[in-house]
C-alpha cells in the first residue's frame, strides 16, 4: 500500500486482447500489483474482447469491437500503451489532456511482425519510453535515437520448484511451442527446435520430451496438431500451476528463440529447477550466463542439440546448471518490476 505522502496515480492501460500466452501477462501482472499499492487502474478494451486473465483493477470497453479511439480514454494521469496497435489512440487522449502517455514496450515489434511502417513509426508517440532489457533499449537507441527506460522481467511467484523430480525415473525435456500459422512464431524457430529434438530423441528413445503450448493455440492450429502425431508429448496447460508442474518435472529445458526483448520461459523453467539450455535471442543475456547457469548457443553454431546431449550425459553438470540457476532466478520478481516501473511513473509526474 501507498505509504503517507507518496501520491495516488490514476493509470489507464489500453490493451486490446488478453489471451494466455502472450507478453499481455506481464501488464496484467503489473496492474494488479498496482493496485494491490493502493493507485487506481484501468484497463481499457475494445468492445466484445477477450479476457483470459483474473485481473484486480477496473476493465471498461470502447465503442468499436476491434480497435480504441481516444473519446475511449477516462481522464488520467498516466496513459500507458504498449503494442504498436493502442499507441496512436493513446497518443491522441494524451494530446486532447487525458493523461501523460508512456510507452511500455513488450517486444520490438517492427524487427519480427508485419506492418513495419506503421510500429516504427510508433516508437516516436510518447515522450516516455519503458522497455524490458539492456538489448531491447540498446536496439531502439541504435535505430531511433530514444534511450528508453528498463523496468525488469520477473518470474510469476506462482513458479517455484516443487521438488517432484525423480532420478531414477525417465529423464524429461520440455520445450514451449506456438502457434506457427499468421507469421507471429517466426522467430521462435521451432523448425530447428524440433530437428534438435529429433537428434535427441533418436539418440536417446527413451528419453521423454514435452512440447508445452497454449490450449487455445493447439486446438486452432493444424501445423501444432500435425506435429503432435510424432513421437514428441504434447502438454497444453490452462493455468500456471499446471505449468509449473511440468517446469519442475523437466530435468532439462529448451529455448531456441532468435530474437526476444526478454524470453521469460527459460527464466520460468530456471526458477522451477530445470537445467536451461537456450539459443542466444537478444534479451535472454539478462539472465543467461553460458557455462554458470545454462547453456546457450549461437544459432549458427547448429549446436543446440550438442548442448542437450552434453547435459543428458554430464549429470553433474546438469545439477550445477540447474542449481545455479534457480538461484540467479529468485532475484527476479514481480515486486522488484512493479517498483521499477512505478519509480518511473513517479519522476514522470514530477517532470511535469
Amino acid at each position: 500500500m501507498l505509504k503517507r505522502g507518496e501520491r495516488k496515480i490514476k493509470f489507464t492501460f489500453p490493451i486490446l486482447t488478453l489471451n494466455k500466452g502472450g507478453a499481455q501477462r506481464m501488464l496484467v501482472d503489473i496492474t494488479n500489483d498496482l493496485v494491490d499499492r493502493g493507485h487506481d487502474v484501468t484497463i481499457l478494451m475494445p468492445k466484445n474482447s477477450n479476457n483470459e486473465y483474473d485481473i484486480r483493477s477496473k476493465v471498461i470497453y470502447g465503442k468499436n469491437v476491434s480497435f480504441l479511439t481516444a473519446d475511449d480514454y477516462p481522464n488520467s494521469d498516466i496513459i500507458v500503451s504498449n503494442f504498436f496497435t493502442t499507441v496512436d489512440s493513446a497518443h491522441q487522449a494524451s494530446q486532447n489532456g487525458k493523461g501523460l502517455h508512456i510507452r511500455f514496450s513488450l517486444c520490438y515489434e517492427p524487427i519480427f511482425l508485419p506492418d513495419q511502417p506503421l510500429s516504427f513509426k510508433s516508437y516516436y508517440k510518447a515522450p516516455y519510453l519503458v522497455v524490458l532489457s539492456k538489448y531491447q533499449q540498446e536496439l531502439i537507441r541504435i535505430l531511433h535515437g530514444l534511450t528508453g527506460q528498463i523496468v525488469p522481467i520477473y518470474v510469476n511467484p506462482n513458479f517455484k520448484n516443487l521438488n517432484i523430480r525423480n532420478n531414477d525415473e525417465v529423464l524429461r525435456i520440455s520445450a514451449i511451442v506456438r502457434m506457427p500459422e499468421g507469421g507471429w512464431a517466426w522467430h521462435r524457430d521451432q523448425d530447428y527446435l524440433l530437428q534438435q529434438l529429433s537428434i535427441v530423441k533418436n539418440k536417446y528413445p527413451h528419453i521423454q520430451i514435452n512440447l508445452i503450448c497454449p490450449p487455445n493455440e493447439f486446438a486452432i492450429s493444424q501445423n501444432l496438431q500435425n506435429i503432435s502425431k510424432n513421437s514428441f508429448r504434447f502438454i497444453t496447460p490452462s493455468n500456471d500451476p499446471e505449468l509449473c508442474n511440468i517446469y519442475s518435472q523437466s530435468d532439462i529445458f529448451v529455448t531456441s528463440s532468435i530474437y526476444e526483448a526478454a524470453p521469460l520461459p527459460g527464466l520460468e523453467a530456471m526458477k522451477c529447477g530445470a537445467a536451461l539450455a537456450a539459443v542466444y535471442a537478444g534479451g535472454n543475456l539478462e539472465y543467461c550466463r553460458h557455462e554458470e547457469n545454462c547453456l546457450m548457443s549461437y544459432r549458427h553454431e547448429s549446436r543446440l542439440a550438442s548442448d542437450i546431449i552434453r547435459l543428458i550425459e554430464n549429470p553433474v553438470l546438469r545439477s550445477q546448471l540447474a542449481k545455479k540457476g534457480q538461484q540467479d532466478a529468485e532475484q527476479w520478481t514481480l515486486q522488484r518490476s512493479s517498483s521499477a516501473f512505478e519509480q518511473i511513473c513517479v519522476s514522470a509526474l514530477k517532470d511535469l
